[in-house]
C-alpha cells in the first residue's frame, strides 16, 4: 500500500528513514495528471532502486502564463491510484508555503533571493519562449532534491532542455544521478503529456504532424545529411503542411555543446526540437537524430 504524505517535511522524514536503512531511493518529480509516460519512469526507477517516491506538485514558479497554470489538469486521487498500482512506495505533495517556509513575501510570492539561476542549458528555445520558466524549474527541483535526497532522479526526454537544466543543477549540487528516460508516445506518435487531455479530438489527430516532422529530419540524417539548416528546413516543410499548428520553433542543437542560437554549420550530433500550439494547448517534442527509436 502506497504511503501518501501531504507535507514535504513528512516526506523528508520518510526519505531519511529509508536512507538510514541503506536503501537506495529513486525519485520521480511530477506535476500530476499522471499518464503512461510517468508510470514508465516509476517502473524504471523501481528496477534500479530499492524504494521509489514521487512528488505531485503543480509548481506555480515555472508557469509564465497564469491561464496555463489555472487550467493545468489536476486529479490527485487518480494519480495516487496509478502510483499504487505501479508499485510506488510513497507519494507526497505540498503547497508553495510548505516547500518554501518563511521564504514568501506578504503576497505569497517567493522572495527573489531564494530563486535558483539555471545554467547555460537554459539559453534559447524554451528559455527564450517562456520567460522565467527555467528559473522556476531549477528552484523547485533544487528544493525537491533537498527534501528527498534521492540516489537517482528520473526525468522524461520529452522535456529535453529541462533535463539538461536539471542535469547541470544536479552536477552543481554534487548529486543525485539524473536518469533521462525515453519519450512515451501515443499510437500516432504524439508525445504523451498531461496537456494532451486539453486537446480536441481533431487537434489531437492533427498534432501527429510534430512526430512526422521529427521522423523526416531523422530520415535525412540517416541518409547522411549533416547540414543544420537543411535538417531544420525539413522540419519546417513538414510542419507547414498543418495550417492549424501555430509554430513557435523547429530547430536543431548540438546536445553536447548547447547554444542559445540555432547552429548553421555541419553537425556531428544533433537533436531536433519543436514547440507549437494547437488552439490554447502548447506542445513540445524532440528527437535525437540517428538514435534508436
Amino acid at each position: 500500500m502506497i504511503v501518501r504524505l501531504d507535507d514535504p517535511r513528512a516526506a523528508a522524514e520518510w526519505c531519511a528513514t529509508e536512507r538510514a536503512a541503506r536503501r537506495t531511493l529513486g525519485f520521480v518529480p511530477t506535476m500530476g495528471a499522471l499518464h503512461a509516460g510517468h508510470v514508465s519512469l516509476v517502473r524504471r526507477a523501481l528496477e534500479e532502486n530499492d524504494v521509489v517516491c514521487v512528488s505531485v506538485f503543480v509548481n506555480p514558479l515555472q508557469f509564465d502564463e497564469a491561464q496555463d497554470f489555472d487550467h493545468y489538469p489536476r486529479d490527485l486521487g487518480r494519480d495516487v491510484e496509478l502510483l499504487d498500482e505501479a508499485g510506488c512506495s510513497m507519494v507526497f505533495t505540498g503547497t508553495l508555503a510548505q516547500f518554501f517556509p518563511a521564504e514568501l513575501d506578504a503576497a505569497g510570492r517567493l522572495r527573489p533571493e531564494h530563486w535558483i539561476e539555471p545554467g547555460a542549458a537554459a539559453r534559447g528555445l524554451e528559455g527564450a519562449c517562456r520567460s522565467g520558466h527555467f528559473e522556476g524549474v531549477a528552484t523547485i527541483v533544487d528544493r525537491l532534491f533537498e527534501v528527498v535526497a534521492p540516489t537517482r532522479a528520473y526525468f522524461g526526454q520529452k522535456d529535453y532542455q529541462q533535463a539538461l537544466v536539471v542535469g547541470e543543477l544536479a552536477r552543481a549540487r554534487g548529486g543525485p544521478e539524473v536518469c533521462v528516460c525515453a519519450i512515451a508516445r501515443e499510437a500516432h506518435g504524439l508525445a504523451r503529456s498531461s496537456r494532451n487531455e486539453r486537446l480536441s479530438a481533431d487537434h489531437r489527430e492533427r498534432a501527429g504532424v510534430i512526430h512526422r516532422a521529427l521522423l523526416a529530419a531523422d530520415e535525412l540524417w540517416r541518409r547522411g545529411e549533416r547540414d543544420a539548416d537543411v535538417l531544420a528546413n525539413e522540419l519546417r516543410t513538414v510542419l507547414n503542411t498543418e495550417p492549424q499548428l501555430e509554430l513557435e520553433y523547429a530547430e536543431l542543437r548540438d546536445p553536447q555543446a548547447w547554444t542559445a542560437e540555432a547552429p548553421h554549420e555541419r553537425l556531428d550530433q544533433a537533436v531536433a526540437l519543436i514547440a507549437g500550439r494547437f488552439g490554447p494547448v502548447r506542445l513540445i517534442d524532440n528527437r535525437v537524430l540517428g538514435e534508436a527509436p
